[in-house]
């Protein structure tokens, strides 16, 4: 009795401290009864421990359908609890006036998302311990058959082979020997502590075993089989997003973000398709099986972004993936949308466990949309299948990866390795928010497209004083913007769109009229109004800007003396990259500039007073480049889909590249048969940089752009000689900058390892060959036959 009575007092103790952080008592939730279910469902398992041999948990999992019972009665309760809570926050809406009741709301919302948590975790477990149990038994019965095997006097037929074929057989067999019990996906597969569960293994599901003769090879399909290719289906444009809005979910605030952006642009999607489709003039479009992962929005990933969306946190991430799904959905693809690592598991069918074992059968899916956060959730439960699959793999990456941080050993051996980074990928299968890399593919996003009746009653309706601050977190105001807001203000009204609760930002100067965190159509109104939409240096690189420009405003942005880098600033560091920033939006100062935008020295004060005044002088109309449009999305995301594939090994001979007329450049001779390539190789044009200069760089001074996937048809001994460089030495080296040539040495050097061809690399000892393309106006992504 004294024991009970004390193991019951440390239950209660443990349920209370579980529950703590709500500091709220519900009546009539069955408190207690939780508690003891949960003790209980703790004794049950507490002895089970992961690398276990799966008969050393054979009690426990015996008694599986107790415990699955004990599971449903949790969840059961937690669903009450929920529903419960669903009654109490309604209380706000009949005494809104009582303090205690919102107090009392907020700590619901909170414990309504740990709960909804708390119920996925458990019907998952629920789920691995029936999985379990049923392979257990299959274990049983293969240790039965087996053993009679013995009896019999057939178990030479479990020999371990040696066959020059499958060298590493033996030794693979060593090692399941010692560490089959480190990941219950061995068990899974049949794995059971013999020779011959582990010849099965090595033969059937991995391939370092020769098949066994006597076996029944009718299994289902392997790693290594070969299936029947499903026949084509073509893809249709969709203008109805009700499915979409569907698979998107709900139950995170971020998703709600996303959904709102869904629907409020659903009809400029759709007039987006139609123009699309009649441009494609209704061509065949493959349709692609698609898995979207958003892997930064997983609870596994700690999704810090979710709780901040209606507190002035970051939205570029989410604005990005919401117009990605759309551009999908839109374009005809059969997407499936995972935002947890169990729907990703589900989905690609993983066997339980730790990653160790590879997947059966073919990838269910032609591409992954993914970011780094599912690109490591990947690697950790798909094991030796990811290297096979990768190639389909897509990483949503916003500030790019450049391929010397991409190749893992190159990385490791001359300093680029990062927290990020090292997958070696091609880097094209990186795919930024700017079109700032050239090394990788340019996704971009939308911003809202305004018809020719709106954009003159804006010009109609501008306050020519009136100016709204890019900035709605209190902290961006901090550290020496007083100045230049005061010289501001002399000419302008200032407003601002600060996050606050209860009080208004000390750090907002007293003659900034704050709105305080305006929802989209309400921020959209105030631009339309404004003249004037001004940077604080920070965050780079947002939509927000795009979205200014486009209701009509004039962007005023800091210029930065030095730029920006992971050399010298502590946001770039640890990015996998070495791009310098030259202000706070780079493409806006780049690719559309003067009247729309404008960047200078804010530490100047006779500068910016300038600018302001010319500001002021100004008018503009609304803009908004095309690639950044629905239609723009929509044609770029169709062209990657449809043609961008895995480069590979070419095997070229005769003259290349003839000189073109008016251009110091070269272009691919016209009597050579151009190999398949995408882009297309008549939009190939061949420079040279100078020393110490990028071939991002050279490209972008001719009026072209650097086109990665280009590099192998220039790294070559005839390039060099149409280029007319004298070489007294070829050799062939893995380094970055190559293929490149020293002018001093007459040495010239070819690239050695394909993954590290890269637009970004420069050295102020080399001039680099530098494979430039020609683009579509408006569109820098797709060269002008990409379509």
């Amino acid at each position: 009795m004294i024991t009970g009575s004390t193991d019951g007092k440390i239950m209660v103790r443990r349920c209370l401290v579980t529950f703590k952080p709500f500091r709220i008592f519900v009546v009539g939730i069955g408190f207690f009864s939780l508690c003891f279910l949960m003790t209980s469902l703790g004794g049950q398992f507490s002895a089970k421990r992961l690398g276990d041999s799966p008969f050393t948990i054979r009690t426990e999992v015996l008694g599986g359908v107790e415990s699955r019972g004990v599971l449903r009665k949790i969840s059961d309760m937690l669903e009450v609890i929920l529903k419960r809570m669903d009654s109490l926050s309604k209380l706000d809406n009949t005494s809104t006036t009582d303090a205690r009741v919102d107090s009392l709301h907020f700590t619901v919302q909170r414990m309504r998302g740990e709960i909804a948590g708390l119920v996925e975790r458990i019907q998952a477990i629920a789920q691995n311990v029936s999985n379990m149990a049923i392979r257990v038994e299959q274990i049983l019965q293969n240790s039965l058959v087996q053993g009679r095997a013995v009896r019999d006097g057939t178990s030479s037929q479990c020999e371990v082979p040696r066959d020059p074929r499958f060298p590493e057989c033996p030794g693979k067999v060593d090692w399941m020997r010692a560490r089959w019990t480190s990941d219950p996906c061995y068990a899974f597969y049949g794995v059971d502590g013999s020779d011959c569960s582990f010849l099965i293994y090595l033969s059937e599901v991995e391939w370092f075993c020769p098949p066994l003769a006597w076996r029944n090879h009718s299994s289902p399909p392997t790693q290594h089989t070969q299936q029947a290719k499903a026949p084509k289906r073509q893809a249709a444009f969709r203008t109805d997003l009700s499915v979409l809005l569907d698979q998107v979910g709900t139950g995170k605030e971020s998703l709600s973000f996303m959904k709102r952006r869904i629907r409020r642009l659903a009809q400029q999607w759709a007039t987006a398709a139609n123009r699309l489709d009649a441009k494609l003039e209704q061509r065949w479009r493959d349709q692609k099986k698609i898995l979207v992962h958003v892997g930064f929005l997983t609870e596994e990933s700690g999704d810090v972004f979710s709780p901040k969306v209606l507190k002035g946190g970051p939205l570029g991430e989410m604005v990005q993936w919401a117009d990605i799904l759309t551009a999908l959905h839109v374009l005809g693809h059969n997407l499936k949308i995972s935002m947890s690592v169990k729907e990703l598991q589900g989905f690609l069918g993983v066997p339980p466990g730790r990653g160790s074992c590879p997947l059966t059968g073919p990838l269910p899916f032609d591409l992954i949309y993914t970011d780094y956060h599912g690109l490591q959730q990947m690697k950790q439960h798909m094991g030796l299948s990811l290297k096979k699959h990768k190639c389909h793999i897509r990483v949503i990456d916003t500030f790019g990866t450049e391929p010397a941080y991409n190749h893992e050993e190159y990385a490791t051996l001359h300093g680029y390795r990062t927290n990020w980074g090292y997958w070696n990928l091609n880097a094209r299968q990186y795919m930024t928010m700017f079109p700032h890399t050239p090394d990788n593919s340019f996704m971009g996003f939308v911003s809202e497209e305004l018809n020719e009746t709106e954009k003159r009653s804006i010009q109609q309706n501008k306050v020519n004083n009136m100016a709204v601050v890019y900035g709605k977190e209190a902290s961006m105001w901090k550290q020496g913007k007083e100045s230049f807001l005061q010289i501001l203000h002399r000419y302008m009204e200032v407003h601002g769109t600060v996050y606050y609760e209860t009080q208004r930002p000390p750090e907002v100067p007293a003659f900034v009229k704050n709105h305080g965190l305006l929802p989209q159509h309400e921020l959209q109104q105030l631009l339309r109004k404004a003249k004037l939409f001004i940077g604080f240096g920070f965050p780079y690189e947002g939509p927000a800007p795009l979205e200014a420009i486009a209701n009509g405003c004039i962007f005023l942005q800091p210029k930065f003396h030095p730029p920006h880098s992971s050399l010298n600033h502590e946001f770039f560091r640890g990015k996998p990259t070495s791009r310098e920033v030259s202000s706070q939006h780079p493409y806006a100062e780049q690719y559309i500039g003067k009247p729309h935008v404008m960047t200078v020295d804010y530490n100047n004060s006779l500068e910016f007073d300038s600018a302001i005044r010319e500001i002021m002088r100004t008018k503009v109309e609304p803009y908004l480049p095309y690639e950044y449009t629905c239609e723009g999305m929509l044609e770029r995301v169709h062209a990657y889909i449809q043609h961008q594939v895995k480069s590979g090994p070419c095997q070229i001979i005769g003259p290349l590249f003839v000189p073109l007329p008016n251009s110091t450049a070269l272009g691919w001779a016209s009597n050579v048969t151009a190999p398949p390539a995408w882009p297309p190789l008549s939009s190939l044009r061949l420079l040279v940089s100078q020393e110490g200069q990028s071939c991002v760089e050279a490209c972008q001074s001719a009026g072209f752009i650097c086109e990665p996937a280009h590099f192998r048809f220039i790294n070559n001994k005839e390039a060099l000689r149409g280029l007319e460089v004298q070489c007294e030495v070829v050799d062939s080296e893995i380094n970055h900058i190559l293929p490149a040539f020293s002018v001093v040495r007459q040495e010239c050097g070819l690239q050695r390892e394909p993954l590290l061809f890269s637009c970004a690399g420069h050295s102020p000892k080399y001039r680099r060959l530098c494979p430039c393309r020609d683009f579509r106006r408006g569109q820098v992504a797709l060269c002008r036959d990409c379509l």
